[in-house]
């Protein structure tokens, strides 16, 4: 059997499959925070002025990743400041979560945040995706203190890079 191929690459935010994955990523925090099913105008809602446009260069980087070539998983950085980058977005659809994506992912946006002058990689999250921390914890990441506060964070993590 021929091993799973992942690609991931810098792509704009907004191009079809980025927007997807972005839309996925939001129904899925969303639910789980509400413990219902987010509607169409609550995701649309909650991607309307979100500042994505940031995750562009010279402020931040996105990443579209392809699992067997189909769009699975996207993620972003952020920088703060010239020496901290903020991972955000972060998101692999549930079909493909265990193949090995979410650490690849990680690991090339981490390169980015380097890319882009940043020394520390920081997050923020919720106690609920317990995938999601399971990967930070996996590669790296320990618990910080709060570095900003918000209605949908409850842990904060933080890297050297």
């Amino acid at each position: 059997m021929a091993p799973v191929t992942w690609i991931v690459a810098p792509e704009p935010f907004d191009t079809p499959d980025a927007y997807a994955l972005r839309r996925s990523y939001y129904d899925e925090v969303a639910s789980r925070y509400w413990q219902r099913a987010a509607t169409e105008q609550e995701i649309d809602d909650g991607l309307a002025g979100d500042g994505v446009e940031q995750l562009a260069f010279p402020t931040g980087e996105f990443l579209v990743g392809r699992h067997e070539g189909k769009p699975a998983s996207c993620g972003g950085v952020l920088l703060l400041d010239p020496a901290t980058a903020e991972l955000t977005r972060v998101y692999t659809r549930p079909g493909q979560r265990g193949t090995g994506g979410g650490k690849i992912l990680l690991a090339l946006l981490e390169d980015a945040a380097r890319r882009l002058g940043a020394t520390r990689m920081v997050l923020n999250t919720r106690l609920d995706l317990v995938e999601a921390r399971g990967l930070y914890v996996r590669q790296g990441y320990q618990e910080i203190p709060a570095y900003t506060t918000g209605p949908y964070m409850d842990i904060w993590y933080g890297k050297e890079l």
